[in-house]
């Protein structure tokens, strides 16, 4: 446990510093429903002695099949502190802000209260799969049991469906592909004869792009990436063609890491912070994101000081600078524990003596495969490993204050 000296120092660098921690849930902090070695004892460093956060801490996972509240509800029972629903980022939290989908109609699939969810994201015009599949018996006929004994009668009237919510890896993966496909080559009235000739595509805000994730079992698991690889081959099967997503959410988009700043941020009276620790268990996800988000926040600091240096020698104005000032961290440093999805004893992807093609690239079709991507800062044992270093970091930061 840190000394009450050293303590002192990490909340008077805090004050100054205003670092920020993003941590990762599953195969950081859990297995499933089981706290990792050494968790609760991680969380305790980061706390005062009144139980309060020495820093601003964000809890970002990209499970996505319940409310913000359940899961820190769930993350205060299991780690023994008190975590507030604004400490907590899933995949789909992102969703909320992006309010032109709001008012159209939309197809959700995953698990859990998936109506609820987007409901509580902003969504008005809400229809499930299971709905869908209600309305449209006949559609669904990979299981033979399932299929209808009686000729069904006239399906009530739904409303077009004009967007496509995909909120993570479903229940029934053969009954999903089937009404997404059904829904994606009738242009959203899946009662109709496909189309695969269809020019537009309806919009898809995919959350979640994990094609695996660590729970109790000895290796990683399928994740809701692996369901995405599965409906854009079918997709491009029956067309020839690419599907399309309007936005991929939850890590390692960069959108899902300027949400959590923004959490921390304001947790932080809206002050800017220095730098932002982010702990995660996945190569392709927590660490590609993290440093992506840092060359993110590399070039927006670049673009601030030459329009700073500009303004210095009168060849610039204060309204260009002000308009590109920006108040995002200096810098996001990534933190590898070996405790998940990540295997120590496995070579990096793109490691030059591998012999490891691209073709194993876990990313989705969108991202690409770049080294430094998928180089963390630092590599640790455990959440609690990570935890000391990012406090041994920000405490050697006094001498240069």
């Amino acid at each position: 446990m840190w000394s009450r000296g050293v303590l002192q120092t990490i909340r008077r660098v805090s004050t100054n510093r205003q670092a920020g921690v993003l941590f990762d849930v599953d195969g950081v902090l859990l297995r499933g429903r089981s706290v990792l070695p050494g968790a609760r004892q991680a969380i305790r460093k980061l706390l005062d002695q009144n139980n309060n956060f020495l820093f601003p801490v964000v809890f970002v996972t990209n499970a996505g099949s319940c409310q913000r509240r359940d899961k820190a509800e769930q993350l205060s029972n299991l780690l023994d502190v008190q975590i507030t629903p604004e400490q907590v980022v899933l995949s789909h939290s992102p969703l909320q802000m992006m309010k032109s989908f709001h008012d159209r109609c939309v197809l959700v699939c995953g698990q859990g209260p998936t109506t609820n969810i987007a409901n509580t994201l902003g969504f008005q015009k809400v229809l499930s799969i299971e709905q869908l599949a209600q309305q449209h018996p006949l559609l669904d006929m990979v299981d033979h049991q399932r299929k209808p004994t009686s000729p069904s009668s006239p399906a009530q009237s739904l409303p077009q469906i004009q967007a496509i919510i995909l909120f993570g890896e479903p229940i029934k993966w053969e009954t999903n592909l089937q009404l997404l496909i059904d829904v994606l080559l009738t242009n959203g009235r899946p009662g109709n004869v496909h189309n695969t000739q269809l020019l537009n595509q309806l919009p898809i805000l995919a959350c979640n792009m994990d094609l695996l994730w660590m729970a109790e079992a000895p290796s990683p698991r399928f994740g809701h990436g692996m369901f995405l690889l599965c409906l854009e081959s079918v997709y491009k099967k029956l067309t020839g063609r690419e599907l399309c997503y309007e936005a991929l959410l939850g890590k390692p988009s960069l959108l899902t890491y300027q949400y959590a700043e923004q959490l921390l941020r304001q947790q932080n009276h809206n002050r800017k912070l220095t730098t932002v620790y982010a702990v995660g268990d996945n190569l392709m996800t927590d660490i590609y994101g993290a440093n992506l988000y840092n060359r993110y926040l590399v070039r927006q600091h670049t673009a601030m000081t030459t329009a700073a240096k500009l303004v210095a020698q009168g060849t610039g104005s204060q309204v260009t600078m002000a308009e590109e000032e920006v108040v995002c961290a200096a810098q996001c440093r990534s933190i590898l524990v070996c405790t998940g999805v990540y295997n120590p004893r496995s070579l990096l992807p793109g490691d030059q003596n591998s012999g490891v093609s691209e073709t194993v690239f876990h990313g989705d079709k969108d991202l690409t495969l770049e080294p430094d991507l998928v180089e963390p800062s630092h590599v640790v044992e455990d959440v609690e490993a990570a935890v000391d270093l990012l406090l041994e970091q920000e405490s050697s930061m006094t001498s240069e204050l």
